[in-house]
């Protein structure tokens, strides 16, 4: 199963982290499949950059957020985005299905 979680990097007083795509089966800072953005906690307000179509492409083949990504996802707007893109599709397939 992959998962899309957090690999810690920075030294041991200034945390990053960025958001990768990982068999669930791979240690926290082991190899990963793909890396989707970053996430800098310490500054206030926080810096978070992600990449929506990835993000998007990784959540439709079945990837599971961990819940911290997930809220991370849910302030970007990525989660609005591909709830949105959900309802559309579920929106076409019941118009073909009429026709």
């Amino acid at each position: 199963m992959v998962k899309l979680r957090l690999r810690r990097m920075g030294s041991n007083d200034s945390p990053s982290y960025r958001i990768v795509a990982v068999d669930s089966r791979i240690k926290r800072d082991g190899k990963y499949i793909e890396c989707l953005g970053w996430y800098d906690p310490k500054p206030n307000p926080l810096k978070l950059t992600v990449d929506t179509d990835m993000a998007i492409k990784w959540l439709s083949v079945g990837a599971q957020p961990s819940d911290t990504v997930r809220s991370l996802f849910r302030r970007a707007g990525i989660l609005q985005i591909w709830h949105e893109k959900k309802i559309a599709q579920k929106k076409n397939a019941e118009l073909e299905t009429k026709e």
